[in-house]
């Protein structure tokens, strides 16, 4: 950029000087109107000309550098906006797919759950039968304990009930009597004899 601004400067300096004479001599009759004039003309122009000509030679390197750059980095800006470009309509058909992905996953969700209350619900029914079941069954057991307690209760009472009307009926002489009874049905049985002969 230096030897730029160098090159420049002195081109404008250049150009300064071979026009000082030219305009020194501006109400005279020219002596730039003579074959020597046009030949400095000529010389002036070769010099000038050699020095733009040396100027962009030496400038040429840094023009096309910058040059280079300058379409690089557009072509990467132009990469980047295609790529934000696409990005952007990827992300747009995403929001335009959200409702259905949404009212897609609401459905599903719905339908989970419908799944899980008919399976709670047939697992409820399980359960409440299996507890009929076992309810039912201590009930069963329950009524034959205490149908079973309440025989033991009856026998216990009518052995103490009539425990209680024999010894209220049995005296001595009534004793006495069933035991003549007893000895007398004994005698008669046919195996009883046999019994007192062995």
């Amino acid at each position: 950029m230096k030897s730029f601004l160098r090159a420049l400067c002195f081109l404008g300096w250049s150009a300064m000087v071979m026009a000082a004479p030219v305009l020194a001599q501006e109400g005279e009759s020219s002596p730039l109107d003579t074959t020597t004039g046009w030949i400095f003309r000529w010389i002036n122009f070769a010099v000038v000309f050699a020095l733009i000509v040396w100027g962009f030679a030496k400038l040429g390197p840094y023009f096309r550098q910058h040059a280079r750059e300058i379409s690089e980095a557009i072509a990467e800006g132009t990469r980047a906006r295609e790529a934000a470009e696409g990005k952007s309509r990827e992300a747009q058909a995403k929001m335009a797919e959200l409702p259905n992905e949404i009212e897609g996953m609401k459905a599903e969700a719905k339908k989970d759950s419908e799944a899980e209350i008919l399976r709670l619900r047939a697992q409820t029914k399980e359960e409440a039968e299996k507890v009929e079941l076992a309810t039912q069954a201590e009930i069963a057991a329950a009524e034959r304990a205490a149908r079973l307690e309440l025989k033991s209760i009856a026998a216990e009472m009518a052995v103490a009930r009539a425990e209680a009307l024999l010894r209220q009926r049995l005296t001595p002489q009534t004793e006495a009597a069933l035991l003549k009874m007893y000895v007398a049905e004994l005698e008669k049985r046919p195996d009883a004899g046999q019994a007192g002969v062995n």
